[in-house]
C-alpha cells in the first residue's frame, strides 16, 4: 500500500460500509444497500468517457451516417466490460495503482514508456475538454474568458476538499444532469424500430468508404480509452474496495457499460434529426454545429445540447485529470488520496490543479491551434490504446500479481480477440500521417496480419503463464471461496521476477517500435499542421 489512506471505511456517495464488517447478511435490502455504497467507480469512468470528443465522434456517426452505425456500439459493451473487469480486479486484490503495476513488474524503462505517453495524451485531452466548454459558450452566448476560467476552479474545487465522498457526490451531481438527453432524445423524435434494426444489423449508409471506416475506430478509440485503465483502477483502490465487495464492483462497471452506450446511442439520434432535411446532413463540423443545426428545429433543443456538451466537457476534465494524478502518485510514491485535504497531499493536488490551469490557459491563447490538438488527441489514443490493454492483459495473467484471481482461459482468448481490434486503431494514426492512404485495403491487410498476431501473442502468454505460475496454480485451486474473498497480492518487493518467454520479448519489442515509430510519425505531422 503507497498511501494509508487506502484503508478504511468505504465511504460512497450514496452509502458507507464499516470497515470492520466481516459478513454480509442475507436479503435484497442489504444487498441493495451494499451496491448503492459501491457504485461510483464504473459509473463515472464510464460517464466520464461521454466527454467532449465522444459527443463529437457520436454526433459525427448520426449527422453523416443516420442510424447505420449503431451496431458498433453494441459491440462496444462486451468490450469495455471485459477491460474494465480486469482492472477492477487488479485494483480490489493489489491494492497498488496500474502506473505502479506496470513500473515494477516490467521496470522503469517500461514503466516511463507507458506512463509518460499517457501524461501527454491525457493533458490533450484535457485541452480537448475544455475545447468542448468553449464552444459551448459560444453557442450559449457566454464569454469563453470567463466560462473557461472558472470550469478550471470548480474542477479544482469539488476535487481538493480532502472528502472521496464529497468529491463522489459532486461526480453524481454533474451526471444527473447529463440527464438531459432523455427528453432531449425523446423531442427528437427517433424512429424507434429502425433504430432497433440498426442496433442489430450491421450497415453503413452509403456504403464501405474509407471515411466510414475511419469513423468506426474513432467511435472505438473514443469509447475505450487508455485513460479508463488508469482511473478506474486507482479509484477503486481509493474507495477502499477489497476482494469480498469485487461482485459488486462488476456490478457497478456492467450498468456503467450499458449507461455510456445509451448515452452514445442518444447522440445518434439526436444529430441524425439535428440534420436531416437540412445542409447540415453530411457535413458535420463540430460538436458546435450540432447545437446549430438543433436550432433550426427548436431553440430550447439547442440549448439543452450545449448544457449537455458544458457538463460531458466538465466530467471528463475531472476524470480525465484525476487519472494523470493518481499516475503520478504512483510513479513517485506521493501521497495520492481524495481522503487527504490539500495539506496532506500538497504534490498530488497540484498537479491536478497545474494540469487543469495549464489546460484551461491553453484554450484561451488566441490563435492556439486548437483543431491541430484535436487531431493529435484522436490519433494518439488510437497508438496508445492497444499497448495499454497488453500491459493490462499480461498483469492479469500474472499468478504472482493476482494469485486466485487471474484471468481465466475463456477470458484471455476474449481479451486476445479485443486487443487485435484495438490494434486497428492504429489506422487512425496513419491516416492521420498520411491522409492519401487506401483505408479500406489497409484495414484488410491489418486484419489478418492481426488474426496471426493474435493467435502468437495468446500462446506466448499461455506459456509465460505456465513458466511463472506452475507453482501459484494449484495453491489457487485449492482456496476455498471465502479463502479467495481474502487473498491479497504480498508486497511487491517480495514478488519473484517476471521471466517473458522469447516470442512475448519479441513481441513487446515489436510494440516498442510501432510506439516509438507512431509517436515520431504523429509529431512530425503536428508540426506540419502547426506551421500551416
Amino acid at each position: 500500500m503507497l498511501d494509508e489512506a487506502h484503508l478504511g471505511d468505504i465511504e460512497g456517495a450514496f452509502g458507507r460500509i464499516p470497515r470492520e464488517r466481516t459478513e454480509e447478511r442475507p436479503g435484497p435490502r442489504t444487498r441493495l444497500l451494499t451496491l448503492l455504497a459501491i457504485v461510483g467507480p464504473g459509473i463515472i469512468v464510464m460517464v466520464g468517457d461521454n466527454d467532449a470528443g465522444g459527443i463529437a465522434t457520436y454526433s459525427q456517426a448520426g449527422q453523416d451516417y443516420g442510424y447505420s452505425l449503431l451496431w458498433v456500439l453494441l459491440l462496444l459493451i462486451p468490450v469495455l466490460i471485459v477491460n474494465q473487469e480486469m482492472v477492477v480486479r487488479l485494483g480490489a486484490v493489489t491494492g497498488v495503482g496500474h502506473a505502479r503495476l506496470i513500473n515494477e513488474r516490467f521496470g522503469r524503462f517500461w514503466g516511463w514508456f507507458s506512463v509518460g505517453d499517457l501524461f501527454v495524451l491525457n493533458f490533450l485531452t484535457l485541452v480537448t475538454e475544455f475545447i468542448g466548454i468553449s464552444l459551448a459558450c459560444s453557442y450559449l452566448g457566454a464569454s469563453k474568458y470567463w466560462v473557461v476560467p472558472l470550469s478550471a476552479l470548480l474542477l479544482i474545487a469539488m476535487t481538493a476538499g480532502g472528502s472521496f465522498r464529497r468529491w463522489e457526490r459532486a461526480m453524481f451531481a454533474l451526471i444527473a444532469v447529463s440527464l438531459l438527453l432523455i427528453p432531449l432524445t425523446l423531442m427528437s423524435r427517433p424512429n424507434w424500430l429502425h433504430a432497433a434494426h440498426s442496433l442489430v444489423v450491421p450497415g453503413i449508409q452509403g456504403g464501405i468508404s474509407s471515411d466510414a471506416v475511419l469513423l468506426i475506430i474513432a467511435i472505438v478509440g473514443t469509447t475505450v480509452a487508455p485513460w479508463q485503465l488508469f482511473f478506474q483502477q486507482s479509484n477503486v483502490i481509493d474507495k477502499r474496495i477489497t476482494p469480498r465487495f469485487i461482485g459488486y464492483e462488476r456490478a457497478d462497471t456492467v450498468i456503467g457499460s450499458f449507461v455510456v452506450v445509451i448515452g452514445a446511442a442518444a447522440l445518434v439520434l439526436i444529430a441524425d434529426f439535428a440534420a436531416r432535411g437540412t445542409p447540415f446532413a453530411g457535413h458535420f463540423t463540430d460538436a458546435g454545429g450540432v447545437a446549430h443545426a438543433l436550432a433550426r428545429h427548436s431553440r430550447a433543443m439547442a440549448v439543452m445540447f450545449s448544457i449537455v456538451l458544458l457538463d460531458a466537457s466538465i466530467i471528463g476534465a475531472a476524470a480525465v485529470t484525476l487519472a494523470t494524478s493518481y499516475a503520478f502518485g504512483d510513479v513517485f510514491n506521493l501521497r495520492h488520496s481524495l481522503h487527504r485535504g490539500f495539506g496532506e497531499a500538497k504534490q498530488f493536488y497540484a498537479s491536478y490543479s497545474l494540469m487543469v490551469l495549464a489546460a484551461a490557459g491553453i484554450v484561451l491563447i488566441p490563435g492556439a491551434p486548437l483543431g491541430v490538438i484535436t487531431e493529435a488527441v484522436q490519433a494518439l489514443a488510437g497508438l496508445l490504446l492497444p499497448s495499454a490493454s497488453v500491459f493490462l492483459l499480461l498483469l492479469c495473467n500474472d499468478p504472482e500479481v493476482l494469485g486466485p484471481w487471474v484471468n481465466p482461459r475463456w477470458l484471455n482468448v476474449l481479451a486476445g480477440v479485443i486487443v487485435g481490434v484495438l490494434l486497428l486503431s492504429g489506422i487512425l494514426m496513419t491516416t492521420t500521417v498520411f491522409p492519401s492512404v487506401d483505408v479500406r485495403a489497409l484495414t484488410a491487410c491489418l486484419a489478418v496480419g492481426l488474426a496471426a498476431a493474435a493467435l502468437a501473442g495468446l500462446l506466448a502468454v499461455r506459456l509465460s503463464r505456465r513458466r511463472s505460475g506452475a507453482a501459484a496454480r494449484p495453491v489457487a485451486r485449492a482456496l476455498s471461496p471465502s479463502e479467495k474473498l481474502a487473498w491479497r497480492m504480498p508486497p511487491l518487493a517480495l514478488l519473484k521476477p517476471v521471466e517473458w518467454s522469447p516470442g512475448l520479448r519479441l513481441a513487446m519489442l515489436a510494440l516498442r517500435g510501432y510506439l516509438v515509430l507512431g509517436v515520431v510519425l504523429l509529431l512530425v505531422k503536428a508540426v506540419r499542421l502547426g506551421g500551416g
